[in-house]
């Protein structure tokens, strides 16, 4: 049985239908897409569709060359993802931390 589940993609609220064996799985997707999202806003001016559809090219251009690669490039560019989603988070880390810091 699916459940509504509420996610963020550029601070929207969207609801989305998923299993519970699933959950995991899309919320580490959705930061995922978040992550890309916040990363091609903050080079190019534009509306959210228009920065939508930018990602999603770009998604399905690195899902094409990794799925016509060797394993070890695919690896290249899995561990290049994973490298930017521990940015991300510690660039919202540290941005919590410092408005943590302002209160005392």
């Amino acid at each position: 049985m699916s459940a509504t589940l509420e996610v963020k993609l550029l601070g929207k609220a969207y609801r989305v239908a998923c299993g519970p064996d699933e959950r995991e799985e899309l919320m580490a997707a959705v930061e995922f897409l978040d992550g890309r999202l916040q990363e091609i806003s903050e080079k190019t001016r534009g509306s959210s569709e228009r920065i939508a559809i930018m990602a999603a090219v770009n998604l399905a251009h690195e899902f094409l060359a990794a799925k016509n690669t060797p394993a070890d490039v695919a690896a290249a560019l899995e561990s290049e993802s994973i490298q930017r989603r521990i940015e991300s988070i510690e660039a919202k880390l540290d941005e919590s931390l410092a408005q943590h810091e302002q209160l005392f």
